[in-house]
C-alpha cells in the first residue's frame, strides 16, 4: 500500500514537472524599444501583457525587457499620445503615435496662450491627471519620465531631495544649465536656501493646474536671457465661476524599502578570510569580535510616508476661489532621515465690468523641515568589519565613543589627561554612530504670491492691457550637532549653523492686440515690459568646544576652530519684449519675438543682449489636395530658429567688478600674526552674453505614424 501511494506521488511529482517546463517553454523573454515619431525613446511608458496586471516601464533610453506568454499581446501607452498594440516576439519596435484628440487644446506659452494645433515652437503641455501616481513630494516628480526631450535625474534620493532637470541637455559648458521656472507668470530664481532643493519644491503637486515645457528657441526667446536652458510654466489650480462650494480630501500611504544591498562578507566569512591570508595567531585575527553583524540592515529601514491635502473650492457669482491645504511626512530609508512640509495656497480669480477686467490672485506659503542623515554612513556600511557588534561593554568604548564600538588609538595629542583614546582616522566609523551622533536639521520657508490684472478696454474689444507683479520670500537655516563622541569630530564635537534669505521681486506688464480679419488673416501682437529685483543674503558660523578637562586652563571651554562669514548680493533685470503671431488661411502660420535684457551682471557696454526668434507652419492637412485624406490625421511642416542668451556665466552678481576677498578665520599671515589679509578676486570687465542659437525643422505627421 506504502509503495502503491508512493507511486502515485511520483508520478503526480513528474506530471507536474514536465506541466511546468511545458509552460515555461511558452514563455519568451521580449525585448523592446518605444519611440516616439520624432524617433526620440518615450520614457516610462507603461508595457502591459493585455488582459493582465503583468507589465514594466520603459527606461531612460526607451527599453524593457519582459517575460510574456508566446501569444501574448502587448499594450504600450504614454501621456498625450495613442495606445499601441503589438504581438510578441524576441524583439519588438514600438513607435507611439501623437493623440490627436488633443491638437485644439489651449497650451500656456510666455505671456499668453495659443492653441495646440497652432503652435510654430516646440511646446508640451501636461496635466496632473495624466501624470505618476502615488506619494509626489516634489513637483519635480510629477514630470519624470512623462515628457520627451526632459531629463529629471534625482539628485541623492534622500527625503525631499532636489533634482537635476535638463530639457534636451545643457546648452553650456561652464555656466548654468537649470530650465527657467515660471509659477502663475513670476518667473522663479533658481537659487536656493537651505532646506528647499529648487523652486519646484514652493509649490504643492496637488495645487498644480498644468505643467509647459518649451523647449526650442524660437518658443523660448520670449524669455530671453533666462531661457537658455528651456522654460517650465507651471499653472495652478483656480476655483470655477458659480459652482458651488466643495471640500474634498486626497491622501495616500506609502512604503520604501532597499531594494538590494551591496553583497559583502559576513562575520565568519570575514573571519576564514583573515585567518587564511594572516593566520589564526596573527595581530590581525586577535581583533576581530565574535559577532556577526550587517551593517547594511543596521542603518537601512522600511520607510512609512504619508501625503494629505484639503481642498476648498468654489464660486461667489463674479469670483472663483480655492484654498488648499497640505501635509506631507516622508520617511527615508536611511534610518534617521526625514521631511516634513506644510503648505497653504489661497487663489482668488474674481471679473469685474462684464468680464473686461479679470483679477488673478494668488499667495502660496510653505514651512519645510528636514533631517538629514550622514550620508557616509551607507559607504562605512559596506567597509565596515562586521565581526564587531554595534555597541560595546569596553570601558574605552563606553567613556570615549558613547557605547559605540570604534577603532581607535592613542589621544595624547589631544593634551588631556583624562582623554585617553580618540577615534583612528585609517579606518572607517561606525556606520550606526555616523548617523546617531549627527543631528543634521533645516527649517526652511517660503512665499510666492502674484496679483495678476487683464483689462479688455471697452472701446477696442481686441485690445488688452496685463498686469502681473509677484514676489518670492525665501528664509532657510541648517543646523548641525555633531557629539564629541562621534568618529568625525571626536573630542572637539562640532556645533553650528548656515542661513540664507532671499527675495525676488518681479513686475511685467504688455498690451496684446488679437483680430480676425475676415476668414482670412488673424493677428496676434504683443508688446511689454519687465523688471525683476533679486536679493540675496548668506551667514554661517561653525565652532567646536575645547572640553573642561583640557590641559591648557586658558583653552577650557573656549571656541575650536571657530570659522565665520556672511555675504550680501543683489542684481537686476530689465527687459523689453513683443512678439507677433500671423495666421493665414487658417494654414499658413508665422511667429516672431523679440527681447532686449539688460542685466546688472554685466559691464554697462556689454549690459543689454538682443534675443530674436522666429518660426514658420504650414498646416499641410488643411490644403483642399489633403483635407479628405483620411489616411493623414495631421500633416504640418515647421522650420524655427531663435537666440536665447546666459548671464549666469559666473558664480557671483558682480564678476565684472574688481573685489578683495579677506582671510578666512584662522589663516593669518605668519608675520603679523592675527591680522587681516585681502587678496584680489579673479574679474573680467569685458565679460558678456553667452549666446545660444538654434535652428530646427520638423514635424511632419502622417496618420500619427512619421515625424521629423
Amino acid at each position: 500500500m506504502k509503495k502503491s501511494l508512493r507511486l502515485k506521488a511520483l508520478l503526480t511529482l513528474l506530471v507536474g514537472l514536465f506541466l511546468s517546463i511545458g509552460a515555461f517553454a511558452q514563455q519568451i523573454a521580449v525585448k523592446g524599444h518605444v519611440k516616439d515619431t520624432t524617433g526620440e525613446p518615450v520614457i516610462g511608458a507603461n508595457v502591459l501583457v493585455k488582459g493582465t496586471t503583468n507589465g514594466t516601464i520603459t527606461d531612460f533610453d526607451g527599453n524593457f525587457m519582459l517575460n510574456v506568454p508566446k501569444d501574448a499581446i502587448l499594450s504600450v501607452s504614454f501621456v498625450g499620445y495613442k495606445s499601441a498594440e503589438v504581438k510578441a516576439a524576441s524583439t519588438v519596435m514600438v513607435t507611439l503615435e501623437d493623440d490627436s484628440q488633443v491638437l485644439d487644446a489651449v497650451v500656456v506659452i510666455g505671456y499668453g496662450s495659443v492653441k495646440k494645433n497652432d503652435m510654430t515652437g516646440s511646446v508640451t503641455a501636461i496635466k496632473p491627471d495624466k501624470l505618476n501616481k502615488g506619494l509626489i513630494t516634489n513637483a519635480q516628480d510629477m514630470m519624470t519620465g512623462k515628457i520627451a526631450g526632459v531629463s529629471v535625474i534625482s539628485k541623492g534620493g534622500a527625503p525631499g531631495e532636489g533634482a537635476t532637470i535638463r530639457i534636451r541637455g545643457g546648452s553650456s559648458l561652464t555656466a548654468e544649465n537649470d530650465p527657467l521656472i515660471v509659477i502663475d507668470g513670476l518667473a522663479m530664481d533658481n537659487k536656493g536656501v537651505k532646506g528647499l532643493a529648487n523652486p519646484l519644491s514652493m509649490v504643492n503637486p496637488n495645487d498644480i493646474e498644468s505643467f509647459t515645457v518649451l523647449k526650442d528657441a524660437s518658443a523660448t526667446a520670449i524669455y530671453g536671457s533666462r531661457a537658455s536652458n528651456g522654460v517650465i510654466i507651471i499653472t495652478t489650480k483656480k476655483g470655477q465661476a458659480g459652482a458651488r462650494p466643495t471640500i474634498s480630501y486626497d491622501g495616500n500611504v506609502s512604503v520604501s524599502t532597499v531594494k538590494s544591498t551591496v553583497d559583502v562578507m559576513d562575520g565568519d566569512q570575514f573571519r576564514s578570510f583573515i585567518k587564511d591570508i594572516w593566520g589564526e595567531d596573527s595581530e590581525a585575527y586577535s581583533k576581530l569580535g565574535n559577532a556577526n553583524t550587517d551593517w547594511q540592515k543596521e542603518i537601512f529601514r522600511p520607510a512609512v510616508s504619508t501625503d494629505h491635502n484639503l481642498t476648498i473650492s468654489g464660486g461667489l457669482k463674479n469670483m472663483p476661489y480655492r484654498v488648499s491645504f497640505g501635509y506631507t511626512n516622508q520617511n527615508g530609508i536611511v534610518k534617521t532621515s526625514k521631511f516634513e512640509r506644510y503648505t497653504a495656497s489661497v487663489s482668488l480669480a474674481p471679473s469685474f465690468f462684464e468680464d473686461h477686467l479679470k483679477i488673478n490672485a494668488n499667495l502660496k506659503g510653505m514651512i519645510a523641515k528636514n533631517r538629514y542623515a550622514d550620508g557616509g554612513a551607507v559607504g562605512s556600511a559596506v567597509s565596515f568589519d562586521p565581526t564587531q557588534s554595534v555597541r560595546s561593554d569596553d570601558p574605552y568604548h563606553q567613556y570615549y565613543f558613547d557605547g559605540y564600538f570604534q577603532w581607535n588609538t592613542d589621544a595624547s595629542s589631544l593634551n588631556d589627561d583624562t582623554w585617553k583614546r580618540t577615534f583612528n582616522g585609517n579606518a572607517p566609523g561606525n556606520p550606526v554612530a555616523l548617523l546617531e551622533e549627527k543631528d543634521d536639521r533645516a527649517i526652511s520657508k517660503s512665499l510666492i504670491g502674484n496679483l495678476e490684472l487683464d483689462y479688455k478696454f471697452h472701446f477696442l474689444p481686441d485690445l488688452h492691457a496685463h498686469v502681473n507683479g509677484g514676489m518670492d520670500l525665501s528664509t532657510g537655516k541648517q543646523y548641525t550637532d555633531v557629539s564629541p563622541y562621534s568618529s568625525t569630530n571626536n573630542y572637539y564635537g562640532s556645533y553650528g549653523w548656515e542661513q540664507k534669505d532671499k527675495y525676488n521681486l518681479s513686475l511685467n506688464a504688455y498690451l496684446q492686440y488679437s483680430k480676425d480679419f475676415t476668414d482670412k488673416h488673424r493677428f496676434d501682437v504683443m508688446a511689454g515690459y519687465e523688471w525683476q529685483h533679486f536679493h540675496d543674503t548668506s551667514d554661517q558660523e561653525y565652532w567646536g568646544l575645547y572640553p573642561l578637562s583640557n590641559n591648557v586652563v586658558e583653552n577650557r571651554g573656549q571656541r575650536y576652530n571657530n570659522t565665520s562669514s556672511g555675504s550680501a548680493t543683489e542684481s537686476y533685470l530689465v527687459s523689453f519684449f513683443g512678439r507677433v503671431n500671423y495666421t493665414l488661411l487658417d494654414r499658413y502660420l508665422f511667429t516672431a519675438t523679440v527681447r532686449q535684457d539688460g542685466s546688472s551682471r554685466f559691464h554697462k557696454n556689454n549690459r543689454w543682449g538682443l534675443f530674436p526668434s522666429f518660426a514658420l507652419g504650414w498646416k499641410l492637412k488643411e490644403e483642399a489636395f489633403l483635407k479628405d485624406v483620411d489616411v493623414l490625421s495631421d500633416l504640418k511642416l515647421r522650420l524655427g530658429y531663435g537666440i536665447t542668451g546666459q548671464q549666469n556665466i559666473n558664480s557671483g552678481d558682480y564678476p565684472y567688478l574688481a573685489v578683495y576677498e579677506t582671510n578666512k578665520d584662522g589663516a593669518y599671515y605668519p608675520i603679523l600674526g592675527e591680522g587681516t589679509t585681502y587678496r584680489p578676486n579673479a574679474y573680467n570687465p569685458d565679460l558678456k552674453w553667452e549666446l545660444n542659437s538654434t535652428c530646427k525643422c520638423n514635424r511632419i505627421l502622417i496618420n500619427n505614424l512619421f515625424k521629423f
